[in-house]
């Protein structure tokens, strides 16, 4: 009951924000740019003037798993980005503001706490994915050819695990950090420290989960799961659970501390 309570408490304060309205709304921007820009890219050279005389500008014939592939590159940018400034506050705002001394004076779980936070940001960020990329797969399914419906549920659930990674890490940082910024700051240093050691040790590091839309490509063009796609969504789950028990150990500790 404690924690439903909790949980039901963030669905409502996501939904006073107009987070279920403009959150979804991006994602499904950014999933739907892709396949219409590249589709009708010919049409918008010749709008705003054509190629100079003489010039030969070829445009490749691309596959929907090209399409989709471009697609998990804008959310893994931008797409990221949005979910790391929208969530940076979600504990660090409420312990500056002192909300946090007012849930935590009554016999409130530390546990429930997180897990609360973090359950509640899922079922928005999830909803956004869900949304964008099935708008995504529409476009390209009607522009750029045929995509199993099996197909699209498997990019959501891998390309799910990736983001609900991210979710994870930026609730982390909020469990000790106070200022949101600083948050902010850190979760997409960890993410690009990752990136960075994945391209750097990337023969070592074949399952990293920075690795997972590459995999995700591989099995849409073999049309069946790999072995690295399936090894790569344990190694991430992993440290899903690892970031959250330890965002949990932290908070009690910074609580108790103060």
């Amino acid at each position: 009951m404690q924690w439903m309570t909790l949980f039901k408490k963030e669905i409502i304060e996501n939904w006073r924000n107009k987070k279920w309205i403009w959150v979804p709304l991006i994602f499904i921007l950014l999933a739907i740019i892709d396949p219409i820009s590249n589709y009708y890219m010919p049409q918008i050279i010749d709008s705003i003037g054509g190629m100079p005389e003489g010039a030969v500008f070829e445009i490749p014939e691309l596959s929907s798993a090209e399409v989709i592939l471009m697609t998990l590159g804008q959310l893994s940018s931008l797409g990221v980005l949005v979910i790391i400034l929208m969530s940076m506050g979600a504990i660090a705002g409420e312990r500056k503001s002192g909300v946090i001394e007012l849930i935590l004076v009554k016999p409130v779980s530390y546990q429930h706490y997180i897990t609360a936070k973090w359950a509640a940001l899922l079922s928005l960020v999830w909803t956004a994915l869900i949304l964008g990329l099935t708008a995504c797969w529409y476009y390209t399914v009607t522009l750029f050819g045929e995509l199993p419906v099996i197909s699209l549920l498997q990019i959501i659930f891998f390309y799910g695990l990736w983001i609900t990674l991210v979710v994870t890490i930026v609730i982390f940082y909020n469990s000790f950090v106070k200022t949101p910024g600083l948050v902010a700051f850190l979760s997409i240093a960890t993410i690009m420290a990752m990136s960075l050691l994945t391209q750097v040790f990337g023969r070592f590091l074949e399952w990293s989960p920075n690795n997972l839309s590459g995999h995700i490509f591989e099995s849409l063009m073999i049309d069946q799961l790999t072995g690295d796609l399936i090894a790569t969504a344990f190694v991430t789950m992993g440290l899903i659970i690892s970031f959250l028990i330890g965002a949990i150990i932290l908070f009690r500790r910074k609580s108790l501390a103060e």
